[in-house]
C-alpha cells in the first residue's frame, strides 16, 4: 500500500466528522455519550491541574496578609505604625482567626482586603463569619466577639471564601500584650526543600490521581462502537475500502473528543464558579484561583483529539467491516499475555533499581524514573485485566438463567466489560499503593507531643495583677458548665535576694507555683500533701525541658529565703519569703501537656499569694464530653477576662504541616477520581444498555422476566469488577512493596485493600440501581421497531 496523502486523511476525518453530526438518532447519541465522557475527564484534569496553584494563592495571600515581621524591631511610635496581636482560635471544630489592630497615627498601613481600619471597638468580618454571626449557630461566638461589624474583609484578606476571620481595632493593646509594632503588611519565609519522602509521595499521588482520568477519556473515545461499525459496513456498500472506513470512523471519534474539550471547558468554568460553595477536606477557593497549569493544559488539548483517534484505529484491528455487514469474532482470538506481562516488566525495570535509594534527608528524587514506571505498573494491569477476564468467564458454566446470560454476554464481549472497569484497577492499585506508602510515611512525619487528653483538653494562662486575681480567674475557668474538673496555679518568679556574685549578670531565679494539693500532684510526685506544705520540685533524669538541679538550688533551699521580686529592678529593699525548713524535695511528673514543671511548689496556706506581682493564672480544665459546646464556653470566659488570652487545645499527637498539606490535596484528588471511575462505569453500563436495546426487548416479548434481566445487569457489572478488584490488590500490594523497600519502610497494614473492597461493592451497587430507569424503558416492546 502507498502512502497516504495528508487531503484524503482530512477529508476521510472531515466525512467521520459529519457522520458524527448528521449520522442519525443513533450517531448524535454516540457523539454525545463521547462528548459527554471525554468531556468530564477533561474537566477533572483541567481542575487536577488548578490545585497547585489554588494552594500556593492560599499560601501568599496568608504572607500577604500578615504583618511585615522582616525588618528589625520598631521600638518608638510613629505617624506610620501600629500595634498587632494575632488570634487563633476555632469554633466547634472550624478555624478561627484575627488580627487585633491598635493604630498609633494617621498614616498606619490598611490591612489587605480592607478599605481601612475599622473605628475603635469595631471590626471588619470575613462574609463567612458574618453569615455564622447572624446566624442561630452563632450566638456563642458572638458572645466571644464583642465587636461591632463595620465592613466585610475582601478576597485580598482572606485564604478561601469559607474561612472564618476578622480585622478588630481594640483599646487594649500595649507593649506589654502586642505581638510587635508593624509598619505595614506582606512577608515572606524563604521556601525550604520539601522532604525526599514528601516528593515520593506527591509523585506517585499524581500518577495515581490522574491515570484513572486518561484510561476513561479512552475508554469514553470507544463507546458505541457495535453501532458505528454497523453503520461503518454501509459505506463498504458504496465501494469505501477498508483504509478509508477506519479513517472516518477516526474522525467520527476525532470530533466527540473535539466536542467533549468543549464540553470539558465548560463544564470546568462553571466548577470553578462554584469553587467557594464546594468545600473538600476543608478546603475551598475563589473562582480566580482555579487556574490550570499552562504547559498541563496544552498537553491536554493536545493529547486528547490525538489519543482518540489512535484508541479507534487500534480498535477497529479486530473487526472486519464488509458490504454486507459487521464481521466481529463471536469467539475472539486468544488474547496474548507475552505483551501485557512486558509492560509490567519495563515498569518492574524501572523501580527495582531505586530500591533503598531514596533517604529521608534527600531533597530530590528521580521523578521521572519512578513516574514511568509506576505508569507503566498501572498500565500493564489495565492490560491484564481483558485477558483475565476472558480466561475466567469461558470457563463459567450454569447457574441460573440470568447468570446464563450475563456469563454469555461476557464471553461474546468480554473486551467491552474489561474497558469498562479499567479505570477501576488503576485507581484500586494505585489507591492499595499510595495508602500502603501513606501509613507508612504518616509515622515519620507524626510525633508524640507527650500530652495526656485523658487528664486535660485545654489549657491556658492568663495575667493577673496579684495573686487574688489569679485566684479569681482559676476559680471563674472551673466554673464554667461543661467543665468537670481544672488544674489551677498561680505561677510567678523568686529570686536570689542580695548582690549579684562575681561572674553573674543577672540574679539565679526559679518558678514558683501556688495551687491546691491536687492540682500540685498533676505536676509532681507528692508523697502526701497537706494544705500548708511547700516542695522543691526537681526535674527527673535526662529531662531536656528543664534546667540542671544545681541551677534550682542556687535560688530555692531548704530554710533559704528568697526575694519575690527582681532584685535588679526592685527599687529598695524588695519583699522577701523563707522558705519552710520542712520543705521536701520531689520529682516533676509529666504535665498533661506533656512539660515538666520545676521549682517552688506551695499550698495556699504556706505562702499569700496577694504578695505576688503580675502572676499569671495556669489553667487546665477536664470537660464533659456529653456538652458539645464546653470548649466553646471555655474560651468565651478566658477571653472575657483577658481578650487576648488563647485557649490551647491538647492533643495526643501533631504532624508537619507539609505533610499535612500534601495529604490534604490527595484527599481532595482522591475523592474527585472516586467521582470519575464511579461516573466512567455509569456512563460504560448505559452506553452498552442501549446497543442491546433491540435484544433486551426481544427477550421480554419472548417471556424472560424483567427481574431476570436485571439480575442478569447486576452479574455483568459484578464479575468484571470482581476480577479486576482481584487484580487491583495483587498489582496494589506488589506496587505498594516496591515503593515502601525505596524508603527503607516497613509495611504498616497489609489489609489496606479492604476499603478498596467495600468500594467496589459500592460501585456495583450503586451502578446497578441507577441504570435500573433506563434498564426498564429498554425492555418495552417498542425497541422492536426498526427501519
Amino acid at each position: 500500500m502507498g502512502r497516504v496523502n495528508p487531503r484524503v486523511w482530512v477529508r476521510d476525518l472531515a466525512l467521520g466528522a459529519r457522520f458524527a453530526a448528521t449520522g442519525g438518532r443513533s450517531g448524535m447519541l454516540r457523539t454525545l455519550f463521547t462528548a459527554a465522557g471525554v468531556g468530564f475527564g477533561v474537566a477533572l484534569l483541567l481542575l487536577a491541574s488548578s490545585l497547585p496553584n489554588m494552594l500556593f494563592q492560599r499560601e501568599v495571600r496568608e504572607s500577604a496578609r500578615a504583618p511585615d515581621a522582616s525588618h528589625k524591631l520598631i521600638e518608638e511610635p510613629g505617624p506610620g505604625t501600629f500595634l498587632h496581636y494575632t488570634q487563633h482560635s476555632s469554633y466547634r471544630g472550624d478555624g478561627l482567626s484575627g488580627l487585633l489592630l491598635k493604630p498609633e497615627g494617621p498614616e498606619a498601613a490598611v490591612p489587605p482586603g480592607t478599605d481601612g481600619v475599622p473605628a475603635e471597638g469595631e471590626m471588619l468580618v470575613s462574609p463567612a463569619l458574618g453569615r455564622l454571626l447572624g446566624s442561630p449557630e452563632g450566638a456563642l461566638l458572638k458572645e466571644r466577639l464583642p465587636y461591632g461589624i463595620a465592613g466585610t474583609i475582601g478576597e485580598a484578606g482572606l485564604i478561601g471564601p469559607n474561612e472564618l476571620r476578622y480585622v478588630a481595632h481594640v483599646p487594649f493593646l500595649t507593649t506589654d500584650n502586642y505581638d510587635g509594632r508593624g509598619l505595614r503588611y506582606g512577608w515572606s519565609v524563604p521556601e525550604e526543600p520539601m522532604n525526599a519522602f514528601l516528593l515520593l509521595l506527591v509523585v506517585i499521588a499524581y500518577v495515581v490521581l490522574l491515570l484513572p482520568v486518561l484510561v476513561f477519556i479512552a475508554t469514553a473515545a470507544r463507546f458505541g462502537g457495535e453501532q458505528r461499525d454497523r453503520r461503518l459496513a454501509a459505506l463498504r456498500l458504496v465501494g469505501a475500502d477498508n483504509a478509508t472506513t477506519r479513517r472516518v470512523a477516526a474522525g467520527e471519534s476525532l470530533a466527540g473528543a473535539l466536542l467533549g474539550l468543549v464540553v470539558g471547558a465548560g463544564l470546568f468554568l462553571v466548577a470553578r464558579q462554584f469553587a467557594g460553595a464546594v468545600e473538600i477536606w476543608d478546603v475551598n477557593a475563589f473562582p480566580s484561583d482555579v487556574v490550570p497549569h499552562t504547559p498541563l493544559a496544552l498537553l491536554v488539548l493536545a493529547v486528547v483529539p490525538v489519543a482518540s483517534v489512535v484508541v479507534t484505529l487500534l480498535a477497529l484491528r479486530g473487526v472486519a467491516i464488509e458490504p454486507l455487514g459487521v464481521v466481529r469474532t463471536s469467539t475472539p482470538r486468544r488474547r496474548r499475555l507475552w505483551w501485557r506481562l512486558l509492560i509490567l516488566a519495563a515498569g518492574a525495570a524501572l523501580l527495582v533499581p531505586t530500591v533503598g535509594g531514596i533517604q529521608a534527608e534527600d531533597t530530590g528524587i528521580d521523578t521521572v524514573t519512578i513516574g514511568a514506571g509506576t505508569v507503566l505498573v498501572l498500565i500493564g494491569l489495565t492490560g491484564l485485566l481483558p485477558w483475565l477476564v476472558e480466561a475466567a468467564v469461558k470457563r463459567l458454566r450454569g447457574g441460573p438463567v440470568s447468570w446464563q446470560l450475563a456469563v454469555r454476554r461476557l464471553q461474546l464481549s468480554s473486551g467491552t466489560a474489561a474497558r469498562a472497569v479499567s479505570g477501576i484497577v488503576v485507581a484500586a492499585a494505585g489507591a492499595i499503593a499510595l495508602q500502603m506508602l501513606f501509613q507508612a510515611m504518616e509515622r515519620d512525619f507524626t510525633s508524640a507531643t507527650g500530652a495526656d487528653t485523658t487528664r486535660a483538653q485545654l489549657m491556658t494562662s492568663l495575667d493577673a495583677r496579684d495573686g487574688d486575681e489569679a485566684r479569681r480567674t482559676i476559680d471563674r475557668l472551673t466554673a464554667v458548665d461543661g467543665v468537670t474538673g481544672a488544674i489551677g496555679t498561680i505561677d510567678a518568679h523568686v529570686y536570689r535576694p542580695g548582690p549579684l556574685e562575681p561572674g553573674e549578670e543577672f540574679a539565679p531565679i526559679t518558678p514558683l507555683a501556688v495551687g491546691d494539693c491536687s492540682s500540685l500532684r498533676e505536676y509532681a510526685v507528692l508523697p502526701s500533701c497537706a494544705d500548708g506544705d511547700v516542695f522543691l520540685v526537681m526535674p527527673p533524669k535526662g529531662a531536656t525541658d528543664a534546667p540542671a538541679p544545681e541551677w534550682i538550688r542556687k535560688t530555692a533551699r531548704p530554710d533559704a529565703q528568697v526575694s519575690l521580686r527582681d532584685p535588679g529592678e526592685h527599687r529598695g529593699t524588695p519583699p522577701l519569703w523563707r522558705v519552710p525548713a520542712g520543705a521536701r524535695t520531689v520529682t516533676a511528673r509529666p504535665d498533661p501537656a506533656g512539660m515538666h514543671r520545676f521549682g517552688l511548689f506551695a499550698t495556699p496556706k504556706a505562702i499569700d499569694a496577694a504578695r505576688l506581682l503580675d502572676p499569671r493564672a495556669q489553667v487546665m480544665v477536664r470537660l464533659d464530653p456529653d456538652r458539645p459546646d464546653a470548649p466553646e464556653l471555655v474560651r468565651n470566659a478566658a477571653l472575657e477576662i483577658d481578650p487576648t488570652a488563647t485557649v490551647q487545645g491538647l492533643s495526643d499527637t501533631e504532624q508537619s504541616s507539609r505533610f499535612l498539606s500534601v495529604r490534604t490535596g490527595i484527599l481532595v484528588g482522591s475523592t474527585l477520581t472516586m467521582l470519575l471511575v464511579a461516573a466512567s462505569l455509569l456512563v460504560a453500563t448505559l452506553e452498552q444498555l442501549r446497543d442491546r436495546k433491540r435484544l433486551l426487548s426481544s427477550l421480554v416479548a419472548f417471556g424472560t422476566r424483567r427481574t431476570t434481566l436485571v439480575c442478569s445487569v447486576l452479574w455483568q457489572t459484578a464479575v468484571p469488577i470482581a476480577l479486576g478488584l482481584v487484580l487491583a490488590v495483587a498489582g496494589g500490594l506488589g506496587l505498594g512493596s516496591v515503593l515502601l523497600a525505596m524508603t527503607g519502610q516497613p509495611a504498616r497494614d497489609w489489609w489496606v485493600f479492604l476499603p478498596v473492597a467495600g468500594v467496589g461493592a459500592a460501585l456495583i451497587a450503586a451502578v446497578t440501581l441507577l441504570s435500573l430507569p433506563l434498564l426498564w424503558r429498554l425492555m418495552r416492546a417498542d425497541g422492536l421497531r426498526t427501519e
